[in-house]
């Protein structure tokens, strides 16, 4: 099942000053014009139904739009003040609250997982460390056949995060520990109920205490059922029982749970992403530890500890079923860019978040394009 298996890619933390040839640009009229242009294009070339982008750089302005309808029933526009579902950057949260806890020495990156939670296939070996960096060899829970009928025969149901662990704990291991790269939901199921028992309390408390609160991201919501505050877009995907397009909006997001669960908005994201990037809630040599990548089974492309890298820009994207996101910044500029869409629906084999990334990123950033496999 692709749905939340939004992977990661990055091709350096750091990009040498002397290899970039271009200024990121003032966004003045004629550049917004230029990107209002390449936006609308890409959304009718991928079926996008709406999309929410914010684009900024210190001293270059701010581009904000909302292109496209939140609702296809109703034609309503989109608005930038939406709340979304942002699936896999809830990752990004959860592998901050890890390292939190790695600062106040309740735990270590190369700690074991049995060590924390029982009945893990190679839990003596597999560490903190390879489960953040999706190198673990656990089997993705979200892409098993039963994980797969139960979700799509009643979207609306709660699953637990030790009946997602069932699913993936039924298949063999796919390679031993730290030996190779896969992208992994059951690893920040895991990790989940690591911060749990380390943190002492629910995962979505200690996530809105420790990160949320005190950086005022006061539009971003870890639920723990189907509630989806307003205003919201519908989300339409594909990613159904039947494989005909269907509404997602009240779909139960619990089976992301760690790994995709969060809602949040366009302001908060751009918050996020600096937040993320820059380490600010983390000591500099722990930040130093997650921007460390590794290489992946895709050319070009590598992944740190929750977070990912692609031509320079770091973050995170997301997807779950009607909706992606994707949530990046670049240092060299100092610059954000979020994407908010309300489809998870795949263009030529592409998420429609990585094609829209690209044409925006080929606007203002030619020399550090957003491109995610493909």
């Amino acid at each position: 099942m692709r749905a939340l298996v939004a992977l990661a890619g990055l091709l350096a933390l750091q990009t040498p000053a002397a290899a970039v040839a271009r200024e990121f640009p003032e966004l003045t009229p004629a550049v917004a014009a230029r990107l209002d242009s390449v936006v609308r294009k890409t959304m009718r070339e991928a079926g996008v139904p709406g999309v929410v982008v914010g684009l900024s750089a210190p001293g270059k302005g701010s581009y904000v739009r909302a292109f496209g309808v939140a609702d296809k029933a109703t034609g309503a526009a989109m608005k930038p003040g939406v709340y979304s579902r942002i699936g896999s950057v809830t990752k990004t949260f959860t592998v901050t609250a890890l390292l939190q806890l790695v600062d106040r020495g309740k735990a270590g990156l190369d700690d074991p997982i049995g060590a924390y939670v029982e009945g893990v296939p190679n839990g003596e070996r597999i560490t903190l460390r390879q489960l953040a960096g999706m190198r673990s060899g656990l089997f993705n829970y979200s892409e098993d056949e039963g994980f797969f009928k139960a979700l799509t025969g009643d979207p609306t149901r709660s699953f637990t995060p030790q009946e997602l662990l069932a699913f993936s704990f039924k298949h063999p291991v796919l390679f031993e520990p730290g030996a190779e790269f896969s992208y992994c939901n059951t690893n920040l199921i895991l990790l989940g109920l690591v911060v749990e028992k380390l943190g002492g309390r629910p995962l979505h408390e200690f996530v809105s205490a420790n990160i949320l609160k005190p950086q005022g991201l006061n539009r971003t919501v870890f639920p723990t059922d189907a509630a989806f505050p307003s205003p919201h877009p519908h989300g339409y995907t594909n990613q159904t029982a039947s494989g005909a397009v269907e509404d997602a909006t009240g779909w139960n997001p619990s089976w992301g749970w760690a790994a995709g669960a969060m809602i949040s908005d366009l302001e908060d994201q751009r918050k996020w992403a600096r937040i993320l990037a820059t380490g600010t809630l983390l000591t500099p040599r722990t930040q130093a530890e997650r921007l460390k990548t590794g290489t992946t089974q895709i050319s070009g492309t590598g992944y740190g500890l929750g977070v990912f890298n692609v031509e320079g820009w770091i973050g995170h994207n997301g997807s779950l079923p009607g909706y992606q996101t994707l949530t990046i910044y670049l240092p060299e500029y100092q610059a954000t860019l979020v994407l908010l869409l309300n489809t998870d629906i795949s263009y030529e084999g592409q998420e429609p978040s990585t094609v829209l990334g690209r044409a925006v990123t080929g606007v203002v950033t030619p020399d550090h394009v957003y491109q995610l496999g493909g």
